[in-house]
């Protein structure tokens, strides 16, 4: 558990802690990274309680000014815990009583994987789209919808892993603030052939505040880091291809393409009448000359494969309808990427 001024909400993260049902033995392994509150004392206040139940608390940390982020502290405190299983928990979330169980008998029959949970959203409402696409996705889509803006399929704060297998993948990145260190750890364990499943069953409170450190990490970070693991892991694949999104998406991630996948784009396409009566997107920052000039399909009339750039739950249905008349397989004639 890394930790940073945390101290509104630890007695209910500790308190969630102790109830576990894992028959087990379990540690806690917290690294506080320079709080500035009384979290550090009030995490000494526990460590009897913790004891008495035969679960140890390794507590260490830094007092410096400068917090040195999310991956330095989750590194620090892996390094000093000693379980052959890694349960990842935010301070500001509370994990329900079978958590720790369920992961792990999970983790142990898929040793190669990172295996999350469906989670419980508070405030109630809030983030209602990410958090219905979290709880929602089918297993195939755990490692197809890896694209997306929403970020890793199984989220950070759901992690459960093996040892053995954090330490092929990791450890994380320890840029500081601003560096999306869940995602880069999640595509290299992908990278290294590793899975991604869920335990269906709220097992985490997931608690939403303005103080999150996901607040911290830029769009155009995330957005450099999908374009390249797409080109990557699917457009080296393919010969060519039609970008689902004649507008301000599609474009932007035509303008990301390295030249090589540029040239791999035979159409834009789209429901829009008039981008479709445009008849052809211009590509005006080319060097090229003349300027490429990519046909503009109404989708009906387009081929797969697809990379689609239309937001997920965001159209009353129509896009998932329309890609189910086409009888398209996801992860096969399309990704999602918006």
């Amino acid at each position: 558990m890394p930790m940073f001024n945390a101290s509104d909400w630890l007695d209910e993260c500790l308190q969630a802690i102790l109830e576990q049902d894992f028959p087990d033995r379990m540690e806690l392994s917290v690294y506080d990274d320079g709080s500035t509150d009384n979290s550090r004392e009030l995490l000494e206040r526990w460590r009897q309680r913790f004891e008495d139940r035969g679960l140890p608390m390794l507590i260490s940390g830094h007092s410096s000014s400068s917090p040195r982020g999310v991956g330095f502290a989750k590194n620090q405190a892996v390094r000093q815990s000693s379980g052959r299983f890694l349960c990842f928990q935010d301070a500001d979330d509370i994990m329900r009583p079978r958590r720790v169980r369920l992961q792990c008998e999970a983790a142990a029959a898929n040793p190669t994987a990172i295996v999350g949970c469906k989670v419980c959203r508070v405030p109630e409402g809030s983030t209602e789209r990410y958090s219905r696409w979290i709880n929602s996705l089918s297993p195939e889509q755990l490692l197809t919808q890896v694209y997306t803006s929403h970020g890793p399929t199984v989220i950070m704060p759901t992690w459960f892993c093996s040892r053995d297998w954090f330490e092929k993948v990791g450890p994380f990145n320890e840029g500081g603030k601003g560096v999306p260190e869940d995602l880069l750890f999640f595509y290299q364990s992908l990278r290294r052939g590793g899975h991604a499943i869920r335990v269906d069953e709220c097992l985490l409170v997931y608690r939403y505040h303005e103080h999150a450190a996901t607040h911290s990490v830029l769009e155009e970070t995330i957005w450099s880091l999908r374009v390249h693991f797409l080109q990557e892991r699917v457009l080296s694949q393919w010969e060519s291809f039609t970008v689902w999104n004649a507008g301000k998406q599609g474009r932007r991630l035509y303008r990301s393409l390295s030249p090589t996948n540029q040239k791999k784009v035979k159409a834009f396409c789209d429901v829009d009448e008039n981008k479709i009566q445009k008849g052809f997107y211009t590509y005006e920052e080319s060097k090229e000359w003349p300027k490429p000039r990519i046909p503009v399909l109404h989708f009906t009339n387009a081929s797969p494969p697809f990379i689609v750039c239309v937001k997920l739950d965001m159209t009353h249905g129509v896009l998932e309808g329309n890609l189910r008349s086409l009888q398209l397989k996801e992860g096969i004639h399309y990704y999602h990427f918006s």
